[in-house]
């Protein structure tokens, strides 16, 4: 019998971790408002399998919080619940905001973007383009570093301190344009700047000539969620028409941020 290379040896641990994938989620399948609590012979049962095999899932299940110990057997535990809201939020965000997303793009006539902070990246949820088109770098669903441009600054703005510091320590930050702040004391500074302003304005930094104007879109809890933003080319936004524009963002992101706490009330 030939023996196996290292790719049929990949290809099968490939295959049990897949599988061992696949039983997980047929147990967290069982569980339903009719039976929330099921037994672990019951389990084993269901599935097939040997009861010390069908242990051996749970034990993996419960330790990393999908499941938890109750009178009986086993439940959903609290990870669950967790991933269910982080999808809850996700969903529901963009379909709280397009309303007042499509309002403002209509006010000031230039694309109006959502965007969401994960980590060290700064991820667009959603898009509106009014009549002035303008090239981003910004579309729906792409992933943009935290340094470069209002969006990104307004979310690292109200982020934890103890996050703020994990993400500018963890490497260097990187340059995109030659106004791109790459100097963790320069962006704390600015930081600073528009928490106080309650507004971020940035010119250049992710992509040239275009102007952003951001605001924080908070939940019930006072806590920022996202960020509402303005993206048009710097030459059509005068410095006359930037303090319009710069309310006209603020107002749009306190509409969300209303609709937020009136859905999580």
């Amino acid at each position: 019998m030939p023996m196996a290379g290292p790719t049929d040896a990949a290809s099968g641990s490939y295959r049990e971790r897949n599988s061992t994938a696949d039983r997980a989620l047929d147990i967290l399948l069982l569980f339903s408002a009719d039976k929330p609590v099921w037994a672990g012979a019951e389990i084993a049962a269901r599935l097939g399998v040997a009861r010390s095999t069908g242990y051996r899932y749970l034990q993996s299940l419960t330790g990393t919080g999908f499941l938890e110990e109750a009178a009986g057997g086993f439940r959903l535990g609290p990870r669950i619940f967790e991933l269910a809201r982080l999808a809850r939020t996700g969903i529901g965000l963009s379909e709280v905001a397009l309303p007042a997303m499509r309002a403002l793009a209509a006010s000031v006539g230039e694309t109006v973007l959502l965007t969401r902070r994960s980590g060290r990246s700064v991820v667009c949820l959603d898009l509106v383009e009014a009549r002035h088109a303008v090239r981003l770098s910004y579309e729906r669903g792409h992933v943009l570093p935290i340094n470069a441009g209002a969006a990104a600054e307004v979310l690292l703005a109200w982020a934890d301190p103890g996050e703020v510091t994990a993400v500018l320590d963890q490497a260097p930050l990187e340059r995109f344009t030659a106004k791109t702040l790459t100097d963790p004391a320069a962006l704390r500074t600015r930081l600073a700047h528009i928490r106080k302003r309650g507004v971020a304005i940035s010119q250049g930094e992710l992509d040239d000539h275009i102007l952003g104007v951001a605001a924080p879109i908070r939940d019930a809890a006072g806590s920022v969620r996202a960020a509402i933003s303005v993206a048009a080319l710097a030459a059509r936004v005068p410095p006359g028409e930037l303090r319009t524009v710069e309310a006209a963002v603020v107002d749009a992101a306190a509409a969300v941020s209303r609709e937020l706490a009136l859905r999580d009330a």
